[in-house]
């Protein structure tokens, strides 16, 4: 198998080009390569595939195989990758996703792509769809009880699901304890993505983050978007935000009708990408 390994604030994926052929049972091998002491480590593996209805489509799979709809770091990737491989001249490209098409706008320096600004699309807060079970139409500043603790919670999906609540110590947070409890909860019946939230004014949050499926990661960019849109709507910011991550930091902005973040996207050096036969 030849692989690039790229990450978006220290959230990293191993990425493989199947624009020619698709890779074989890529569940089995999310979790082969994700093992961070015998693969090659990461937090999931993403496969760029071609698409019938925009430039090109994006798989992502979590470090315990199953499937993701969307992943606001890797996708920001995968624009990289395209155009940096000479995969695609275009400086605005569109990614199709399970979470929807995406629209990207590549950010070019000395040829290569140092930043990207997406349209992640309208945030959606009906229950039904995130989905969230028990707490109304709308989660939104809804107080419930996980791990032993009194929380404040709005849930939001981003093309998959996530609960943002509010903590006032999000670095000392035992979140290896806390954040599998959310994950697993039963009001959450195809499990979340939990945003642990300090405001620190009205244009800066500090975040860190329980994916489904991984575990904590440096960085979650569908997390980062949710998390700005829960703190607007619960008037705690405004509607353009920069949070800050353990892997650094993501510009969200909130409009009327869709959500946009702009970040990096690195490729590894070239001892570490396209190797050959690792499996």
């Amino acid at each position: 198998m030849k692989f690039t390994k790229m990450h978006g604030c220290g959230n990293d994926y191993v990425y493989v080009d199947c624009t020619k052929s698709m890779l074989e049972d890529p569940s089995a091998v999310a979790i082969d390569v994700s093992e961070r002491h015998f693969g090659v480590g990461s937090d999931g593996l993403i496969l760029i595939c071609p698409s019938e209805k925009g430039d090109f489509r994006m798989r992502m799979f979590n470090a315990d195989g199953s499937e993701g709809a969307m992943c606001g770091n890797g996708i920001r990737c995968v624009a990289k990758f395209v155009y940096d491989k000479g995969l695609t001249d275009k400086t605005r490209i569109a990614v199709e996703t399970l979470g929807g098409m995406k629209y990207l706008d590549l950010m070019v320096e000395d040829g290569k792509v140092s930043r990207v600004r997406v349209d992640m699309g309208a945030p959606v807060l009906d229950a039904a769809r995130i989905p969230v079970t028990g707490l109304g139409e709308q989660v939104v500043g809804k107080s419930v009880r996980v791990a032993g603790q009194d929380w404040t919670m709005t849930c939001v999906s981003m093309g998959n699901p996530h609960a943002v609540v509010w903590c006032a110590d999000v670095q000392g947070l035992d979140i290896e304890k806390i954040g599998p409890q959310f994950e697993h909860h039963p009001m959450f019946p195809d499990r979340v993505n939990t945003e642990f939230v300090r405001v620190l004014d009205r244009h800066n949050v500090e975040m860190r983050v329980w994916e489904r499926g991984s575990g904590e990661t440096l960085a979650c960019g569908t997390g980062a978007c949710a998390t700005a849109v829960a703190c607007f709507l619960n008037g705690l910011t405004d509607r353009s935000v920069t949070v800050h991550l353990l892997g650094g930091a993501l510009d969200i902005e909130v409009t009327e009708g869709s959500v946009f973040m702009t970040g990096p996207a690195h490729m590894k050096t070239a001892c570490l990408s396209e190797i050959c036969n690792i499996l």
